[in-house]
């Protein structure tokens, strides 16, 4: 306690006591005079000495205040003058009123009536805005910015070495990643020893020099595999590059006559070594789920960027995964109850057949394969061959809606999803959450949103169709498979459909499933009828053809008016019609659809990778063939969306 609060405290008492003799002297008086008189003088010297230290306490404590306040003026002043905190006073009309020498710094010559925007253009726009505080940059370096409006008052905080620390700090973070050489089993069997060790001899000393221009630390784990380590910062300068080390190691392969591609997972982010090396184990299994020749990159939170995916994915010369997958299938099938088969909303020509080809594996295991198919959505080009299967016994007892799924499905129900891999696009989701077991049979390329926890996964980026991947686990069922026309007929319309009348994305292995199909009753007059179209569907789709507009070199755009609606399957046959035009590499057709979305169809020659577009607008699909669909949003706007998504694959954007 300072001394003069306790000489306060002090004097409080005192009057108190002297009170108390005063009181007291005078009760004696009236006994003994002379004691009183005594007592009296007594009190007066006692009262004399007080009075002087009571004078001398208030000398002291005005001495005292008047030197504190003195002492706070002085560090006020000070403060403002010479911390390094920026001060600025201004008027109405955003000019400068007054600055501490801190800001005048800043500015040459005479700071008065002088605009924030000699300052920095960005203060006016931020005071404007009415935000509280903001960060900006004043010559190169950062300030924490406090806004005082009703006093016009502006703070400034210099924050540049937290800034450059927080920046290091990003720069230096982690990043592992896996890569793996797609085909080199398959490219290196049966070569000659030396052929084959000259040949890793060169992909090897492409990828060190890669490394070595971007300082990463590269070690071969196995004959086909490697680990990098590097930082943030090596990952941004590769980044800009678009990878193009996937493009060198193609091109080295190719002068030896061969063609191997790089398959790259890495995780990076602020998280532990081991959650970082699990990110970039699972960002290799989604490259390699999307066909090879890319790179996936994963962080904790946010979206997975994807850089090549230039070619087609490349078929497997084996069929041993075929056979394995089959027996596991069967035997999942045995140990269910009850067999449920479910495609995506929608559902195409594809979709239908690959699952009465499912329901054809149960039922030669004994089981009962029901296929969910919604009624009230079911695609007009698959309408015909619903009209048929009402006319099939077997066929017909197996379709239930998604209604009846919902009551029959149990804990011993086997879910196998066909056609698609992502939960937002089946035709049921809550079978998804109900069903213990779900399979997932799909070819198209693998994308961020997954079916979560499935028994089994057979996607296979190379095939035509999910209709051909049954057809081969059709083949090695090991009992006899009897199947009926129509059901041969309905998986062969998968496939034919998918590739376009064998045109596109066919392999080896689809001409083996069309052969083992036409072997087995399949009716190419009767898919010719299934397929067949009205000539209000072919004048329509011409219509959406005629309004097509090249935006640029190869690329086409068709966009149907406001107000008029398409179904998804014409909308595709559009931009396959238009992919057979002349200088057309790549062709977009926007419509509405009679749900209200706003649907994007893409097709390319290979030469764009449209899948990559389609999933920056939410979409996906395969190289060559893509798509989307938008809610809330027109036509024009959707356009807008697509150019600017076309633009940024352009440029390289992630």
């Amino acid at each position: 306690m300072p001394e003069f609060l306790k000489k306060q405290w002090y004097g409080s008492h005192m009057i108190a006591l002297f009170s108390l003799a005063v009181v007291f002297i005078v009760i004696v008086s009236i006994y003994q005079w002379k004691i009183g008189i005594i007592g009296f003088f007594l009190l007066g010297v006692v009262l004399l000495f007080s009075f002087q230290a009571r004078k001398r306490f208030e000398g002291n404590l005005e001495d005292y205040i008047s030197t504190l306040s003195y002492r706070v003026n002085k560090a006020g002043e000070e403060a403002v003058v010479q911390m390094p905190i920026g001060i600025i006073l201004y008027n109405n009309d955003s000019t400068i009123q007054w600055a501490n020498p801190y800001m005048s710094s800043f500015l040459e010559g005479e700071f008065f009536d002088k605009s924030l925007d000699d300052i920095s253009k960005e203060i006016i726009p931020i005071v404007e805005d009415e935000q509280e505080e903001e960060k900006i940059m004043i010559d190169g370096k950062y300030y924490h910015m406090f806004i005082k409006r009703e006093e016009r008052l502006l703070y400034f905080f210099d924050m540049t070495e937290k800034e450059e620390t927080l920046e290091l700090y990003h720069k230096e973070k982690t990043v592992i990643g896996f890569i793996y050489l797609d085909n080199y089993d398959e490219v290196t069997q049966g070569m000659d020893d030396q052929v084959r060790s000259k040949l890793m001899s060169k992909i090897t000393s492409a990828l060190n020099q890669w490394a070595n221009d971007y300082e990463v630390f590269l070690r071969r784990t196995s004959t086909d595999r490697f680990m990098m380590i590097c930082n943030q910062e090596s990952l941004q300068e590769i980044e800009t590059t678009r990878f193009e080390i996937l493009d060198h190691i193609r091109d080295v392969t190719a002068k030896e006559k061969v063609s191997i591609t790089l398959s790259v997972g890495i995780g990076s982010g602020e998280t532990s070594v081991r959650e970082l090396g699990d990110l970039a184990q699972s960002s290799l299994d989604l490259a390699l789920g999307r066909g090879g020749d890319q790179v996936a990159i994963k962080q904790k939170a946010g979206k997975v960027r994807f850089y090549g995916g230039k070619s087609n994915a490349v078929e497997k010369r084996t069929r041993v995964r075929a056979r394995v997958i089959s027996h596991a299938l069967r035997d999942f099938v045995l140990e269910s109850d009850q067999i449920m088969i479910m495609g995506h909303k929608n559902p195409d020509m594809d979709a239908i057949g690959a699952a009465i080809g499912v329901s054809k594996i149960a039922d030669v295991n004994d089981k009962v394969g029901s296929i969910v198919v919604d009624p009230t959505d079911i695609n007009p080009d698959v309408q015909k061959l619903m009209e048929e299967i009402e006319y099939n016994d077997r066929l017909s007892s197996v379709i239930i809606t998604p209604e009846q799924a919902r009551e029959e499905v149990t804990s011993r129900t086997l879910l196998v999803v066909v056609d698609t891999h992502r939960p937002s696009l089946v035709i049921e989701p809550a079978l998804l959450k109900k069903a213990e077991r779900v399979i997932v049979l799909d070819h198209h390329r693998r994308g961020e949103e997954f079916i979560e926890d499935p028994v089994l996964v057979y996607m296979e980026p190379y095939a035509s169709s999910t209709a051909e991947l049954v057809t081969e686990l059709l083949e090695y069922q090991p009992k006899n498979i009897n199947m009926s026309i129509l059901e041969a007929t309905a998986l062969m319309a998968g496939i034919i459909v998918d590739t376009k009348s064998f045109a596109i994305r066919t392999g080896a292995r689809t001409f083996d499933a069309a052969s083992f199909l036409r072997s087995n009753g399949a009716d190419t007059t009767l898919v010719q009828k299934l397929l067949k179209e009205d000539l209000e569907q072919y004048v329509k789709r011409s219509k959406l053809i005629e309004s097509a507009t090249i935006y640029k070199d190869g690329l086409t755009i068709a966009k149907a008016a406001e107000g008029e609606t398409y179904d998804q399957v014409l909308i595709a046959q559009a931009a396959d019609t238009l992919l057979t035009m002349n200088d057309v590499t790549a062709s977009f057709v926007i419509s509405k659809r009679k749900d209200g979305r706003t649907s994007i169809s893409a097709r390319s020659l290979g030469e764009v990778n449209v899948q990559v577009i389609m999933e920056e607008l939410n979409g996906g699909g395969h190289l060559t063939n893509a798509a989307t669909q938008l809610e809330g949003v027109s036509i024009d706007e959707t356009e807008d969306l697509l150019r600017r998504a076309i633009d940024h694959y352009l440029e390289g954007g992630n």
